[in-house]
This record gives structure tokens, C-alpha cells and sequence, in this order.
């Protein structure tokens, strides 16, 4: 089996499952097959890929574009610049929205919480565009921020024209399953998102209009933390499921499913696999024992260890042993961060990465005038003493 490696964590991430990953964007890896277009399976934290099918190749989501617009409107929330309580006004063109829908009137007032729950739960269009109105002054410069942001992610395969996934008259309004992991990923990093994701029903207007999450695995599979569902006749049925179960949080992607069980089903069949064949092993950055540094003004430089995520096989995270391997010197002058060393973790005596050990700080070369410093420090004291 092959499987991805993607450095697409803030800190050093290692990834080890089963044999040699690589790296093109359009290798699958197909244990199994499902029924729909494409898909993949991505473990949150590590952007390793577990599962793909035609993962790169670009169709329209539908309503799963609602993850970017969802984004968007919470990076806003986030940075203070739009605040949950807040009312806003529905615009015209906003109250037009066909599709699933809330029927806000021209005119109508809503606090952005409700909005917000009318978009997560209901996959609400009206809504939609009224939170990018909010965001942009107007959904077509919202949409510059959608593809600016996805150019951003790396979401090489994407274009966006709207901000519901409504394709009656787009045109080239596409994105891939890969792509939509990545903006999964990225709106999950937002955890008040999953206040909202996991909500089975829910209502708006004091309890006069119901809302029922259009992602029916939020009423029956373990660890459901969202994400997004969508349909038109033009992208069949898609999905962005995710999950998280001992530390695990997985995000299954499936598009053009020929029906809504039979995406639900693919959706659960890849999350099962994911959670029943991996394990994470994690390891918080810490101190090793400082390496001498030749010909620096301090003898030894500080070394640090990163932190460390492992994705392997299903139960070895729990037999997982480290080999800390310093440098025995380096030579002056060291940077930080700096490699001066390497720790090999092991799994049954075999190596399953490797992490580099870095310099925790920066160590000159020493000049003469510190030589004869030096130099001459050592011989007052021995006159001294």
C-alpha cells in the first residue's frame, strides 16, 4: 500500500504507515473502492493521506463550497472584526438565494449566530450570502477573497464563482476532494465551528423555524465533528465528514456519489478505515544535552527536540522508543535551528522516522580579541592560584 507524505503543519510533522510514501498530488491509493467521483480520507493534524481516488481531479461540490465561505466568515469572527451577536440586515439579493434555504425576507434582521446555524446545520443559501455580504460588502468580492484564500491553502485544483455552490449557471465553479480536505482542515482549526457542526436540530426566530443538519452521521457515528454535505444534479452527492476518536481527527471527502446513503455510507466506510488501521503517537518539543561547539564564544550550544506527530499502524504508537544521536561537536558559528543532531524513533527495533535536533540559539565564531581573552583569563587564574 502507498500512502502521501504532505508537510503541511506549522511545526515538523513525520508521518510512517505500513511502507514508502510519495509525494504526487495524484497517486491513489485504493485498498478498497468507493462509489462516487472521487475522495479522499486526510488525518487533520499531520495533512497525511490515507485514502484517495481521483483526489485531484476537479468537479463541482455543490454545497460543500460552503466550507470556504464558512472560513472566511470565521476568520473574520475570530480576528474581532465581526462579532456573533451582532444584527445584520438581509439584502435583497440575499433573500433571492433558490435552493435550501431559511426564506429570510428583504430586509429581515438576524443576529450572525443565527446565520451562522442557518449555513452549518441547514446549508442555508439565503443565509450564505448574507454572512459574505457582512464579511465583503458583496458576494462577487467575497468570492475574490474565496479564491484568493484557496490560492492561500494550496487548493491547486479550485475555482470558485459563488458562495452556496448553487451550478445551474456557473460555469467553472469547481474544486477537488483533496482541495476540500484542505478547507476542511483549515475551517476545523476554528473549533467554535464545531459548537455548531454537531448540532442534530436546532431552530431560528424564537423557536418558530426548525433546523435539522442536512449531515445525517451527526445522529449516528462516534467522534462526528461536522463538516458539510451538498447535491445538485450537476455534482451528485458530496460530503465532507469528520471525525475524531482517541486523539485521531480524520476528514473523509466524497464527491459525486450517485445518492445521499450511498455518500453517507462511503463517508462512514472511509472514516471506519481510517480509525480501525491508524493510531497517532505524539511527542511534545523538549531539551537534550547541550552540544559542544568548536570555535564559538560558548563551548556548547543549547539542543532542542521538536515536536514530533507519528502516524503509524494501528497500535504501534504504544511500543514507539526514541534514540536521541547529538552531534559529537559543530563548528562555530551555529544558528538557531540549526540541525545538530538527529533522534530516530523506533517501532520493534525498526525505524519507522526521523527527526532532526536543532540548536537552540545562536553561537558566534570566536575573533581573536576573544581568543586572547580567553587566553589570558586562563593564565591569571593559574598565576592566582
Amino acid at each position: 500500500m502507498v500512502l502521501r507524505k504532505l508537510f503541511c503543519f506549522a511545526i515538523p510533522v513525520l508521518f510512517a504507515f505500513l511502507s514508502v510514501p510519495v509525494s504526487a498530488a495524484t497517486a491513489d491509493n485504493t485498498p478498497f473502492d468507493v462509489q462516487a467521483e472521487s475522495a479522499v480520507l486526510m488525518e487533520l493534524e499531520t495533512c497525511s493521506v490515507l485514502y484517495a481516488k481521483n483526489a485531484d481531479r476537479a468537479l463541482p461540490p455543490a454545497s460543500v463550497t460552503k466550507i470556504m465561505t464558512l472560513l472566511l466568515f470565521m476568520e473574520e469572527v475570530d480576528a474581532g472584526n465581526i462579532s456573533l451577536d451582532e444584527t445584520i440586515t438581509v439584502s435583497d439579493y440575499a433573500a433571492s438565494m433558490g435552493g435550501s434555504q431559511v426564506f429570510l425576507e428583504p430586509g429581515e434582521t438576524m443576529c450572525a449566530e443565527d446565520l451562522l446555524k442557518c449555513v452549518i446545520i441547514a446549508s442555508a443559501n439565503d443565509a450564505a450570502v448574507a454572512l459574505a455580504e457582512k464579511t465583503a460588502g458583496s458576494e462577487e468580492a467575497f468570492v475574490a477573497r474565496m479564491n484568493k484564500r484557496a490560492e492561500e491553502l494550496g487548493m491547486t485544483s479550485t475555482h470558485f464563482e459563488n458562495v452556496t455552490g448553487l451550478d445551474d449557471t456557473a460555469v467553472n465553479h469547481l474544486t477537488s476532494a483533496y482541495d476540500i480536505a484542505l478547507m476542511s482542515r483549515e475551517l476545523l482549526r476554528h473549533e467554535t465551528i464545531m459548537k455548531y457542526s454537531t448540532i442534530w436540530m436546532d431552530s431560528i426566530r424564537d423557536g418558530a423555524f426548525g433546523l435539522t443538519n442536512t449531515n445525517r452521521l451527526v445522529r449516528f457515528y462516534e467522534g462526528i465533528t461536522g463538516l458539510k454535505t451538498g447535491s445538485t444534479s450537476k455534482a451528485g452527492f458530496c460530503m465532507s465528514a469528520t471525525a475524531m476518536r482517541d486523539g485521531l481527527h480524520l476528514i473523509a471527502v466524497v464527491m459525486g456519489a450517485p445518492s445521499r446513503d450511498i455518500r453517507n455510507e462511503t463517508a462512514r466506510q472511509l472514516l471506519d478505515y481510517g480509525f480501525a488501521n491508524t493510531s497517532m503517537y505524539r511527542a511534545e518539543p523538549q531539551l537534550a544535552d547541550p552540544v559542544p561547539v568548536r570555535g564559538g564564544v560558548e563551548d556548547a550550544v543549547s539542543a532542542e527536540i521538536p515536536p514530533v506527530r507519528l502516524l503509524l499502524e494501528k497500535g504501534k504508537a504504544r511500543s514507539i522508543q526514541t534514540e536521541i544521536l547529538p552531534e559529537p561537536f559543530v563548528q562555530a558559528p551555529v544558528k538557531k535551528g540549526d540541525r545538530i543532531g538527529t533522534v530516530r524513533y523506533l517501532s520493534d527495533g525498526e525505524i519507522v522516522a526521523e527527526s532532526g535536533i536543532t540548536a537552540g540559539a545562536d553561537v558566534d565564531r570566536i575573533g581573536w580579541g576573544g581568543i586572547f581573552a580567553r587566553l589570558f583569563g586562563g593564565a591569571v587564574l593559574k598565576t592566582e592560584g
